[in-house]
């Protein structure tokens, strides 16, 4: 499955934003995360929701304002976020595993398709 995420663009502290993430094909069978990587530091977990939508996970940065999820019948991927801090500022990629590449949700090895990333910047 090949992935494409948009919706990124700057933004002021304690604004909101939706990226989307839109699958070449059906999304079902994957299990699908949301990672960022900020300039001069390593990508990291955003956020992930399973392949049937019953079991998400955040980063404790992210616990609370951000809120992941999914519409199979779209092939999409939705990451919201709320009260959004400069310290969110990155570029956004979205991922997929087939289900039962890993039992732990944020486990980025696992992930082997990834889309281009969106730039989300916050200003203070």
């Amino acid at each position: 499955v090949q992935l494409q995420a948009s919706g990124g663009g700057l933004v002021q502290a304690g604004d909101s934003l939706r990226i989307s993430c839109a699958a070449s094909g059906r999304t079902g069978t994957y299990d699908m995360g949301w990672f960022r990587q900020a300039p001069g530091k390593e990508r990291e977990f955003v956020a992930a929701i399973n392949w049937s939508g019953t079991t998400t996970r955040y980063s404790d940065s992210v616990k609370g304002r951000f809120t992941i999820s999914r519409d199979d019948a779209k092939n999409t991927v939705y990451l919201q976020m709320n009260s959004l801090k400069p310290e969110d500022t990155a570029v956004y990629y979205c991922a997929a595993r087939l289900l039962g590449s890993s039992r732990i949700l944020d486990d980025v090895s696992s992930y082997k398709n990834w889309g281009q990333g969106t730039l989300v910047t916050v200003s203070s």
